[in-house]
């Protein structure tokens, strides 16, 4: 497996530069980037990790949280799909192969059926340009109140490939947050059932009585079950730390999370 950070995590106050020679100076073989203001800052993003040797194996969307996809409103939902697709082409530029994508949101104005049937139209919408730029979207589970359990994630995942006439895997596949997850279930569960839809991997721990996120280790994640579900899947690819910084010397979380991941990915806790 391969290790990586998000780069939104990484000292936001430091330069681009100092924080991608950061993430190489710690160990990692790559990072998730941020969803950058412009294409000029994408493509410095990319020269950046080019001459630091490292790999942006996928961009996270910036806009689905104020601009769901699945807002009843249409020029909302309108904006949210022109924020997504920048993301795919900011992708494209930068040599990521997916963008994370959260699909939609439930709340007081949009209930469940409405977030389901409206997302589905946004991405059917998106999944053609994502076919020709030849970028994958990734549906991460978050909390958001909808896909509230694997076999909702399952089923959400196999209709868009369905309706996009995909081949082999599929255009849309899972962002998997284990952390996200153990606030209502087992990481472990969802892990096996969605299989091989699963095709990127966040991480961070949470501490159920507590009900909040921690850093890699301090919480309940039983990293030993989730390794061993992601093997079963035949699950080998990138494992991406999302955490804040630390409040003093932010630069050390990059540091002991490049040795946590190491330590799980190796079974080694």
């Amino acid at each position: 497996m391969k290790k990586a950070i998000c780069l939104g995590s990484v000292v936001p106050r430091w330069d681009l530069e100092r924080r991608i020679a950061l993430i190489k100076e710690s160990g990692y073989d790559g990072f998730e980037s941020h969803h950058p203001g412009s294409e000029d800052e994408a493509k410095q993003i990319k020269a950046l990790a080019e001459k630091y040797g490292l790999v942006i194996h996928s961009v996270m969307g910036g806009t689905h949280w104020q601009l769901p996809l699945s807002a009843p409103d249409p020029e909302t939902r309108k904006k949210g799909i022109e924020g997504i697709e920048q993301a795919l082409n900011f992708a494209a530029i930068m040599g990521a192969e997916g963008v994370l994508v959260v699909p939609a949101v439930v709340n007081e104005a949009t209930d469940y059926k409405t977030a389901w049937e409206l997302s589905m139209q946004s991405l059917q919408q998106l999944i053609p340009i994502a076919k020709r730029l030849g970028v994958q979207i990734w549906i991460e589970n978050v909390w958001n109140r909808f896909l509230l359990s694997p076999l909702e994630f399952a089923a959400y995942i196999d209709e868009l490939n369905a309706k996009a006439n995909s081949d082999g895997d599929g255009i849309v596949g899972a962002y998997f947050d284990v952390g996200n997850i153990l606030a209502y279930g087992f990481p472990q569960h969802w892990i096996r059932l969605l299989g091989k839809r699963i095709k990127r991997v966040h991480v961070k721990d949470f501490r159920v009585g507590e009900h909040r996120f921690v850093y890699l280790l301090q919480g309940d994640v039983n990293w030993r079950e989730v390794m061993a579900a992601l093997k079963e899947i035949g699950y080998d690819g990138w494992i991406t730390a999302e955490l804040p910084p630390y409040p003093h010397a932010p630069d050390q979380m990059v540091r002991d999370t490049a040795q946590h991941l190491d330590r799980i990915i190796k079974g080694e806790i």
